[in-house]
């Protein structure tokens, strides 16, 4: 399995991004696909995630209301539209791929794939 994030990059308070993770080796309809991210010094933190065929959309409190997640199936990609940006949203970004969902995302964790961070930097 292979989740490549992309999309991170350097804006000002209150721009917005996208981020895209594209999926292989996986069926990726079959999968929950989450966001998580962690700023330097501090523990992986839950943002995101969105269950098979995007019935359901879940979101960290600290996001809920500016960050939007979204799913193509026929792409193997999730996004996370990242709205109202704050400097306090800066960190590495991760995309995971779960088969069963399970409230341990939480706590940060619970994926069964984890893809290789992206960096947001949100300067003041």
């Amino acid at each position: 399995v292979q989740l490549q994030a992309s999309g991170g990059g350097l804006v000002q308070a209150g721009d917005s991004l996208r981020l895209s993770c594209a999926a292989s080796g996986l069926t990726f309809s079959t999968y929950v696909m989450g966001w998580f991210r962690q700023a330097p010094g501090k523990e992986r933190e839950f943002v995101s995630a969105i269950t098979w065929s995007g019935g359901m959309t879940y979101y960290g409190d600290s996001v809920q209301g500016r960050f939007t997640i979204s799913r193509d199936d026929a792409k193997n990609t999730v996004y996370l539209q990242m709205n109202s940006l704050k400097p306090e949203d800066t960190a590495v970004y991760y995309c995971a791929a779960d088969l069963y969902w399970n409230s341990n995302y939480y706590y940060g964790g619970g994926m069964d794939h984890w893809g290789k961070g992206t960096q947001v930097t949100v300067s003041s």
